[in-house]
């Protein structure tokens, strides 16, 4: 996958007190959720982004898009691989869900981007350089845990 080759940028993680199927469920339909809006589209028309709409299966499965990322991998209970692509970056978002003991999941997000250019460099120091990425990231993490717990 594309993604694989990108500089890291970050990674955060979270413990879910829950099964991983749990956690899987909460996790496509968080996701769905945060993305899948009017602001989301909007956001993803101002930066060009090559997915622009929530469109294909769900619950989230390869080929499936909401705006800014599309799934390009999906193993259910494990790891889902979302890529994106605008004017200003290529990116990717892994998530992966490992044991962490009895009823308990460490749910981590890795993001891994390029920002080529001038106007990406500009870009990343909007996004990644003034705390805003990881304060969503980690966002979108405790969202999980708390739909499930």
């Amino acid at each position: 996958m594309q993604g694989d080759s990108l500089p890291l940028v970050d990674e955060h993680a979270t413990v879910v007190v829950a099964e991983a199927d749990a956690v899987w469920r909460s996790l496509g339909e968080t996701l769905d959720r945060s993305f899948s809006g009017a602001r989301s589209a909007r956001f993803a028309g101002l930066v060009g982004a090559a997915d622009r709409v929530a469109s294909g299966p769900r619950p989230l499965a390869e080929g499936s898009t909401f705006p800014g990322f599309r799934v390009v991998g999906a193993l259910p209970g494990r790891e889902l691989v979302l890529e994106g692509r605008h004017r200003f970056s290529v990116y990717s978002l892994v998530f992966r869900l490992d044991e962490a003991g009895p009823g308990r999941v460490r749910l981590r997000a890795e993001t891994r981007a390029e920002f080529p250019g001038l106007a990406g460099g500009v870009y990343r120091a909007l996004v990644i350089g003034t705390g805003g990425h990881v304060l969503l990231t980690r966002r979108l993490l405790g969202a999980v845990r708390r739909r499930c717990e």
